[in-house]
């Protein structure tokens, strides 16, 4: 029977994982059922259900991050942009894929016409509802021996990948995922004392 304590290791193998290779332990299609059954299981205010995803794969994927080369080019010095190309090439486009995670704006509109006493905070539900979608199929791809890390160029990229994706305007960046086989693992991972954190009173 699972327990808690399984379900601890399980999310502790969730690392960020830099040294991408796109080697992949399943077939794009069953890594795609994957993130796609993980995003359905995700809460999501008043079921709402307002997360999206673009899975790539391929020259889908590196399309992507050729974007966003193209995108730094133009806001850094020369320098700086060698370096970022660098960081792109070796940690994000060597993986085998990318998930684009987005907020439906339309879903969310529709929720602050309905619930008019909710309307400010719906939101920031909505970026809860996105973080757990993206915490939870890290996690999953994780526990399939796939590394992943989680990227923020949104701004930069949003409009280009909307043109190449054919998006709807509704759909707003939120992170991108890169992800493939785990060609180094990373570092162990340090925790702050609990003392501090966490109280726990009655127990």
């Amino acid at each position: 029977m699972p327990s808690s304590a399984q379900y601890i290791e399980a999310i502790s193998k969730r690392r960020s994982i830099y040294n991408l290779g796109n080697k992949l332990p399943q077939s794009p299609k069953e890594i795609a059922d994957i993130i796609q059954s993980t995003i359905r299981q995700c809460p999501s205010s008043f079921n709402v259900q307002s997360s999206r995803a673009v899975i790539l794969f391929g020259a889908e994927h590196h399309k992507v991050w050729e974007i966003v080369k193209a995108a730094l080019k133009k806001v850094t010095t020369e320098e700086q942009y060698q370096q970022s190309e660098a960081k792109v090439d070796n940690c994000f486009a060597a993986g085998a894929g990318t998930v684009l995670f987005y907020e439906d704006d339309a879903a969310i509109k529709e929720q602050q016409e309905s619930f008019p006493s909710y309307a400010e905070s719906f939101p920031t539900f909505s970026q809860h509802a996105s973080g757990m979608a993206q915490f939870a199929v890290w996690s999953a791809l994780a526990q399939g021996g796939i590394g992943a890390t989680l990227q923020h160029y949104n701004a930069l990229i949003e409009q280009d990948l909307r043109a190449a994706f054919d998006l709807s305007e509704n759909w707003k960046l939120v992170a991108q995922m890169p992800f493939g086989s785990i060609e180094k693992p990373a570092d162990p991972k340090t925790h702050l004392p609990d003392e501090g954190r966490f109280i726990v009173r009655g127990a």
